[in-house]
């Protein structure tokens, strides 16, 4: 795919990778690229910078990406990319001392921003995808999707949810011409980064969101499914389905390392 000339949201495109996106996409000739973000200051910033326009959207709300998707295609027409981006990094506990935590708060925050906002997506764009033979979702995920996310079962739980439903969805649409990717990094040098406990996503380096960026241009133009900008994940996830017992154990030690460095 081709963003030139097309109609262009990302949800949490008031910074980080959603707005490494949103600059991306206009460079690329992009019609008109709107930012959706839950606070609106950064999202109209974002698009006074590059000709946009900008949503207030809280992406776990079905009301409110409804009224983002009905909005902009009456005001700028169809929409062709829906960047499903927006995601939070709570959760984490670098000791692990109950996976199954002590409230219910943390797995439902999660379940609604890093899965019903795709499903939500899904629900009032697929109709529209159909009726004019075909659309694009990109689902920002993260390799804990593919892999795991050490000190956070919330996160690693709803980011497996979240590729799950991905895959379904490009199943399940492909005859009607609608194409699906999902995007993995591990580290990203964004504010939602910084807010969590260093641990293993950050083993392979940092990339910088110009780059994921630049990244997800390349996978959209090819159309590959999964668009990995750190290409070590591919490794570890041959790794993972090779022995799941051994990686299961050598997660095992990363958890006992981040205890350790955690813990004093």
């Amino acid at each position: 795919m081709q963003v030139t000339g097309k109609v262009v949201v990302v949800t949490g495109g008031g910074n980080g990778i959603g707005r490494a996106m949103c600059e991306a996409f206009h460079r690329a000739g992009a019609a008109k690229v709107i930012v959706a973000d839950i606070d609106p200051n950064t999202a109209r910033d974002v698009a006074s910078a590059i000709d946009g326009a900008a949503f207030k959207c809280d992406v776990g709300k079905e009301t409110d990406i409804l009224h983002v998707i009905e909005e902009t295609e009456k005001q700028f027409g169809p929409i062709a990319l829906f960047c499903s981006n927006a995601g939070i990094g709570g959760g984490f506990d670098p000791l692990s001392v109950n996976a199954g935590g002590d409230s219910d708060e943390p797995w439902q925050r999660s379940w609604a921003i890093h899965v019903m906002a795709h499903v939500y997506a899904a629900r009032h764009l697929v109709p529209r995808y159909k009726a004019r033979g075909g659309g694009y979702f990109l689902n920002t995920i993260s390799a804990a999707g593919l892999l795991s996310q050490v000190g956070s079962p919330a996160y690693s739980a709803t980011k497996h949810g979240a590729v799950g439903f991905a895959e379904n969805l490009a199943i399940s649409h492909r005859a009607d011409g609608i194409k699906v990717s999902i995007l993995c990094p591990q580290g990203v040098d964004t504010n939602m980064l910084r807010s969590i406990p260093k641990g293993p996503q950050s083993g392979d380096g940092d990339l910088s969101p110009e780059q994921v960026a630049q990244d997800v241009l390349a996978g959209l133009e090819q159309e590959t499914f999964v668009i990995l900008p750190h290409p070590q994940v591919l490794g570890y996830m041959r790794k993972k389905t090779e022995n799941y017992d051994r990686w299961i154990a050598g997660m095992a030690k990363i958890q006992a390392k981040m205890r350790e460095a955690y813990g004093k």
